[in-house]
């Protein structure tokens, strides 16, 4: 499934749809290069899951977590890690993904260590504001956008 958004607003809007159809145990990989909106993206999945819209990047700090009374969105940007056992530095493995939702950036790092059941979200930058999202999530969502 594919979106075409004009503006950081619309970016948040979309994502926002989709992060009200997310549940616990979902996990989100973002593919797109520097700038591309992931950040702006992963805004839009916090609000949609009720979580407010106080998101910031996650690449000093690895892993930013918003949590929400029932659920907590883990961010992480994997820029940075390319191995298992970097990934393992990071403590990946000792968050709960069972009972909460995850969007990684700089997926494509890690794409050897993902569930297979991962949601890819794909960002393409356009124009100056102007994106293309790809959805891959073997048409789940589809319905959301029709």
């Amino acid at each position: 499934m594919k979106i075409i958004t004009h503006s950081p607003a619309e970016t948040i809007e979309a994502a926002k749809k989709l992060g009200s159809l997310l549940r616990a145990g979902d996990m989100i990989a973002y593919k797109g290069g520097l700038g591309a909106g992931k950040t702006t993206f992963t805004r839009g999945l916090a609000i949609g899951l009720g979580l407010g819209d106080n998101v910031s990047s996650p690449t000093f700090a690895l892993v930013n977590e918003y949590r929400g009374r029932d659920i907590t969105l883990y961010h992480f940007d994997m820029y940075r890690i390319n191995t298992e056992e970097g990934l393992e530095s990071t403590g990946f493995y000792d968050y709960d993904f069972d009972n909460n939702v995850a969007a990684v950036e700089w997926s494509e790092n890690i794409a050897d260590f993902l569930p297979k059941d991962t949601i890819y979200i794909t960002i393409d930058t356009l124009g100056d504001n102007d994106r293309e999202i790809t959805i891959e999530d073997g048409g789940r969502f589809a319905s959301a956008w029709n």
